[in-house]
């Protein structure tokens, strides 16, 4: 007999069914004449009763929470049961007994962090990673529709991206390497062969932060493309945010809802998206009597403050040169201010960065040299300047911050399997 999912039993399509269904004990209750055991499989988890005349209620007896089991029995509907439907079993076959499953007896915050390699089997992130497998399917979709093509950066690199300070170094074959911060200055250089390529890929940064919204290594989803503007890269920034909102809404309404997460937040994502300055925004917090002055960058406190006022996600634009990157092309009129936009959400704050490149090569070494950078580490970059230059545009999108946004996760660090901090690194 064909294993079928429990998602299959509980739509009803099995009903009045012989059915097998595999998977592991998620509960047990007793009763003088019945064993009732939850079981759960990739898809769901449904009830399973067994009767004291049952052949096999010696092995239900037997059987222990998250032990691997093979039931074969009716499907049969029951409102009484979890689902709305239960399998009588005929027959119970253990494969894997388990030992005393710890999470039964402590399910403290802390516990639960050092057990993630169990917790993992939990209902709610089996959910979790469902969504966000999807919204990384829908991601995907967005970008071969726009002509994207997907590429492969390295993880060694030689040279900072963003700033020396946050940079994870390592020995490669005696020389001294770091992980990569972002795809950026790679993507840049195929652009040049294949004009829109994404990746979708992990990046790494030791920033020495404890808050709901930062890991040390997380899933950074980066396009880069030419002959392009602040214009298309606003439009295209936001268009796939709508995208991956308006697919999760259609195709995982149960999981979200589930989660007890907002979906009405999803379904409201319209664009285009509101637009202030990097000026209006410091008007905005002074107003609020919070402490910053024009030139300084944003903390997760004045982010936050500036998402209330929107609701939902909303552009900075025209950055300080001072508080930006190397490669950020600045306004030409207004030498001052960058090119540079930040996407940002309530609660978390931004979510996303990017801007327009520097196609200058005269720009781009003025700007080099202004911040001390190594001009001989940057030659190749350099290099994309002296051999056909094009105006082009990208952006870093935050997977994990974009999942606890979406999902009202208390913290990032159940939006990744593993997650990666100051202080976690086991298992």
């Amino acid at each position: 007999m064909p294993v079928v999912t429990i998602q299959g039993i509980l739509d009803g399509k099995h009903e009045g069914k012989s059915v097998t269904v595999r998977g592991w004990i998620y509960r047990k209750r007793e009763s003088k004449k019945t064993i009732f055991l939850v079981v759960r499989d990739a898809s769901g988890i449904i009830q399973c009763t067994v009767k004291t005349d049952n052949p096999s209620w010696i092995e239900a007896e037997k059987a222990t929470i998250e032990s691997s089991v093979i039931i074969k029995g009716t499907a049969r509907q029951d409102k009484r049961a979890p689902g709305g439907y239960e399998i009588a079993v005929d027959k119970l076959s253990i494969i894997g007994l388990a030992e005393i499953f710890p999470i039964t007896q402590d399910k403290s915050e802390e516990f639960l962090r050092n057990v993630r390699h169990l917790w993992l089997r939990s209902h709610r992130m089996n959910l979790i990673m469902k969504v966000r497998s999807e919204v990384l399917r829908f991601t995907h979709e967005f970008f071969r529709k726009e002509g994207f093509i997907e590429v492969s950066p390295p993880m060694f690199i030689s040279t900072a991206c963003e700033g020396g300070s946050t940079l994870f170094g390592l020995k490669y074959f005696g020389r001294d390497l770091y992980l990569t911060q972002s795809a950026q200055l790679y993507l840049e250089a195929l652009i040049y062969s294949l004009e829109k390529v994404y990746c979708v890929a992990p990046s790494f940064r030791a920033e020495k932060s404890r808050t709901i919204r930062h890991l040390s290594e997380y899933w950074h989803i980066e396009p880069e493309w030419a002959f392009a503007d602040m214009e298309d890269l606003m439009h295209i920034e936001e268009n796939l945010l709508r995208y991956i909102c308006q697919k999760t809404v259609k195709n995982c309404r149960r999981e979200v809802e589930s989660l007890d997460a907002d979906i009405s937040k999803l379904k409201a994502v319209k664009t285009p998206f509101p637009r202030i300055t990097y000026t209006e925004a410091i008007e905005n917090l002074m107003a609020k009597d919070l402490k910053i002055k024009w030139g300084e960058d944003f903390g997760y406190d004045d982010e936050k403050a500036l998402a209330e006022e929107f609701g939902g996600p909303f552009f900075v634009y025209a950055y300080p040169r001072q508080i930006k990157a190397f490669y950020c092309k600045t306004h030409r009129d207004n030498p001052e201010l960058v090119m540079s936009t930040d996407l940002l959400v309530p609660r978390i704050g931004e979510i996303s960065t990017g801007g327009v490149r520097e196609d200058d090569k005269e720009e781009l070494l003025k700007r080099i040299r202004e911040l001390s950078l190594k001009e001989e580490d940057y030659d190749w970059y350099i290099d994309l300047r002296r051999y056909g230059t094009v105006p082009h545009v990208g952006f870093g999108l935050g997977l994990e911050r974009l999942l606890t946004w979406m999902l009202d996760l208390e913290n990032i660090i159940d939006a990744i399997p593993f997650p990666r901090t100051i202080r976690r690194f086991y298992p």
